[in-house]
């Protein structure tokens, strides 16, 4: 999760386990606007086996529809299910299988990508492959219900325009959302967790480490500068932060909970 920054120096901020291994969210974000309600990322999802899941050591008691109904919702009332990009921990969700059929998770949303990015996923590079599984993509294709973003047009979404990052994986999406007098930006990969501020702290995922760091500049160095809420996907304690410039470059500025602005 951290690339070549040494573990004695990484653990700090996310300490390992017996097994190695840090303890990490699928936080996924909710936008409710008049009879539109948008998913942003729906998690790693419950259909593959107990071998797949074996490698994961999922814990907690949170799930995608338990918290939807806490939020006094279902599957169903989702009307656009935005996927940031096609890893199976960020869309697994989005598609479930019932009597050995697939279906969509969300019956009434349309599921969102971009050409570019649906290219990339669907004639996997050997490095990706086992990050995009052909049963959490294809059957939203066969559904009739997936729409694309377009990088030279404006967003489609009256709720937030879009920063796509390449760094990571091609064409990632990145939701840049306003609220009220706020922008609140969810970070999917660029950055997932506030361990991962300093710029050098690249994900060894990443499949190219030096855009990475470019996109990471220009994006916290804007977030400081006017002030941007950072919404972390996959940080396991903190929900939010704001970061500011300093000597040593960006840094931690606060974290707070997302209940905290709204």
């Amino acid at each position: 999760m951290f690339g070549v920054v040494p573990k004695g120096i990484w653990q700090r901020t996310n300490p390992a386990d017996e097994n190695n291994l840090c303890n990490w969210a699928m936080r996924c974000l909710l936008i409710e606007d008049g009879n539109q309600l948008v998913l942003i990322d729906n998690g790693i999802g419950t259909k593959q086996d107990a071998r797949f899941f074996s490698f994961y050591f999922l814990n907690g008691d949170d799930t995608l529809s338990k918290s939807l109904n806490k939020a006094g919702f279902s599957q169903d009332d989702v009307t656009d299910m935005f996927l940031t990009h096609l890893h199976f921990d960020h869309c697994g969700g989005g598609v479930v299988v019932e009597n050995g059929k697939s279906k969509l998770a969300f019956k009434n949303a349309h599921y969102w990508s971009n050409e570019e990015h649906w290219k990339w996923a669907t004639i996997p590079n050997a490095r990706e492959k086992a990050s995009f599984l052909k049963e959490n993509i294809l059957p939203i294709q066969e559904s009739g219900q997936l729409k694309f973003t377009s990088l030279n047009e404006a967003s489609p979404f009256s709720q937030f325009d879009i920063f796509y990052a390449s760094g990571h994986t091609d064409k990632m999406m990145i939701p840049m959302i306003r609220y009220k007098d706020k922008t609140i930006c969810f970070m999917a990969d660029l950055l997932p967790s506030v361990g991962h501020i300093p710029l050098p702290y690249v994900m060894g995922y990443d499949t190219r480490p030096l855009l990475t760091l470019e996109e990471k500049e220009r994006f916290l160095t804007e977030a400081a500068e006017k002030n941007y809420i950072l919404f972390l996907e996959h940080d396991p304690v903190n929900e939010c932060c704001t970061v500011k410039q300093t000597e040593k470059g960006i840094r931690l500025d606060q974290t707070f909970s997302l209940q905290e602005i709204v």
